[in-house]
C-alpha cells in the first residue's frame, strides 16, 4: 500500500500537475478568445468542461451525478453548493449541463490567465470587504440571470477546512429573492476525501454531485430569507 501511495504521488507530481497546468493555460486562452465571439453560447463553455473532465480523469476521480432530471432546460436557477475541495469546481463545470456564471471571490481575478478568462466569460467577482462593491456584484449577477444564464455560488464563502459545512452567507439567496428565481441546493459528496484544503495530495475515488429539488422562493418573500437559507443548508447537509 505504501509503495502504491508513493507511486501515485510520483505520477501526480511528475505527470498530472504539469499536464493540468498546461490544460489550465490552454483553457484560459481559448475561453478568452471564444467568449467575446460566442457570448451566452455553449461553445464558450466547452474548453472549461473538457478541462474539468480531463483533470478528474488524470487523477482517477469518477464523478456520479443524481437529480439532473429536476432541472428544467432553458430555465434560470441559482445553484447553491457546499464547498469542500478545489475539485468541487471541476465537478460543477464538467457535469452541470447548464449555462451558468460563477460568483467568485475577487482574489481570483489576480490569478494569471484564469482571472482574465473568468472576467471575459462573464463570471462575477465579489468584494466581500466592501458593501457597495458587493451590491454591484449582485446587480451584475442579476443581469446575467435576466439573459437566461444561471448562477452558481458556494454560499459558505470558502472551502471547509474539516469537511463540515459552514454557515451560509446571504448573497445567493438575496439574488434569488430579488428575481423570484428558484434556488437549487447541490450537495457535493466525497470531494474533501479526494483533496482537502490543507493537503496537496489527491486521492483517487468517487465524488458524487446530488441535485436537490428546486426551492420556490415565493413563500419566503419578502422577509423570510433566513428560513430559505436554513432550508437550503439542511437539504444539502441531509445527504452528506
Amino acid at each position: 500500500m505504501k509503495i502504491n501511495n508513493f507511486l501515485f504521488s510520483v505520477y501526480q507530481w511528475i505527470i498530472c500537475v504539469p499536464i493540468v497546468i498546461v490544460l489550465t493555460l490552454l483553457t484560459s486562452i481559448f475561453t478568452i478568445i471564444l467568449s467575446p465571439i460566442f457570448p451566452n453560447s455553449n461553445i464558450s463553455y466547452l474548453p472549461a468542461r473538457w478541462w474539468s473532465k480531463a483533470t478528474c480523469g488524470l487523477f482517477f476521480i469518477k464523478v456520479k451525478v443524481k437529480g439532473l432530471e429536476k432541472i428544467e432546460r432553458g430555465k434560470s436557477y441559482v445553484f447553491a453548493a457546499n464547498h469542500q475541495s478545489m475539485f468541487d469546481i471541476f465537478v460543477i463545470y464538467g457535469w452541470l449541463p447548464v449555462r451558468f456564471k460563477w460568483i467568485m471571490k475577487k482574489e481570483l481575478r489576480k490569478v494569471p490567465f484564469v482571472g482574465l478568462a473568468s472576467e471575459m466569460a462573464g463570471h462575477i467577482f465579489v468584494d466581500r470587504s466592501n458593501a457597495q462593491a458587493a451590491k454591484l456584484s449582485i446587480e451584475k449577477a442579476e443581469k446575467q440571470l435576466k439573459k437566461g444564464n444561471s448562477i452558481v455560488i458556494f454560499p459558505e464563502g470558502t472551502r471547509s477546512t474539516n469537511g463540515q459545512m459552514r454557515k451560509f452567507k446571504k448573497g445567493a439567496f438575496q439574488i434569488a429573492a430579488d428575481l423570484a428565481l428558484p434556488i437549487v441546493p447541490v450537495t457535493i459528496k466525497g470531494s474533501f476525501e479526494r483533496l482537502s484544503k490543507t493537503s496537496f495530495k489527491v486521492k483517487p475515488g468517487v465524488i458524487e454531485m446530488i441535485i436537490h429539488q428546486p426551492i420556490d422562493v415565493t413563500p419566503y418573500l419578502p422577509n423570510r430569507i433566513p428560513e430559505l437559507m436554513k432550508t437550503s443548508w439542511e437539504m444539502i447537509h441531509s445527504v452528506l
